[in-house]
């Protein structure tokens, strides 16, 4: 599933601005699926006429050689891949993306609450508190390995108005009429 999303990222890119044709792909390395989630959104950046450029980052001490590699490609868009250390560094990529003008899409709220442009992907908060599901049935004697593994059923998109203004941005009225949430 997650895999999906980043083309959809990717799609909803195209969609708030068209002329891009040089966007980055940030990603974590040691997440799970990354390989997997890099060739889909190489695929479909294939066919939106879109060059990815592709960098990964395992630390936060590693941000700023992305940023100067984003700034030295010209980067038109950032889609950044959601996992902890991304989101641990939201507000870093959100000022650097804000002051470079470059638009950047992730998958949690909290990005597009931290100043990130759009997210799109399940709603984290939702999936945190089933998580305590689970450990309830753990501390109640359930194995692990019995309690069924559940994939998100639903899917937020948030789109920061602020954010939008401040790069000069619109966002087009087909993006804001599916947005689940508008910060402005």
């Amino acid at each position: 599933m997650a895999v999906e999303l980043n083309g959809k990222r990717l799609e909803l890119m195209k969609e708030i601005l068209p002329t891009a044709s040089r966007v980055t792909l940030l990603t974590n390395p040691i997440h799970p699926g990354e390989h997997l989630e890099v060739a889909e959104s190489q695929r479909v950046a294939a066919a939106l006429g879109m060059s990815l450029q592709y960098l990964q980052v395992r630390s936060p001490v590693e941000f700023d050689a992305a940023f100067r590699a984003m700034s030295d490609n010209n980067t038109q868009g950032i889609v950044a891949v959601p996992d902890n250390l991304i989101m641990l560094q939201r507000t870093r990529l959100a000022e650097f993306a804000k002051d470079k003008r470059i638009p950047v899409i992730s998958g949690w709220g909290e990005f597009a609450e931290s100043g990130g442009l759009l997210t799109y992907g399940p709603n984290s908060r939702k999936f945190f508190r089933r998580l305590a599901g689970y450990v309830q049935k753990i501390v109640a004697g359930a194995k692990p390995d019995e309690i069924p593994i559940e994939q998100p059923t639903s899917f937020e998109l948030v789109v920061n108005l602020k954010t939008a203004k401040s790069i000069g941005l619109a966002i087009p009225p087909t993006v804001l009429g599916r947005a689940d949430e508008v910060i402005e």
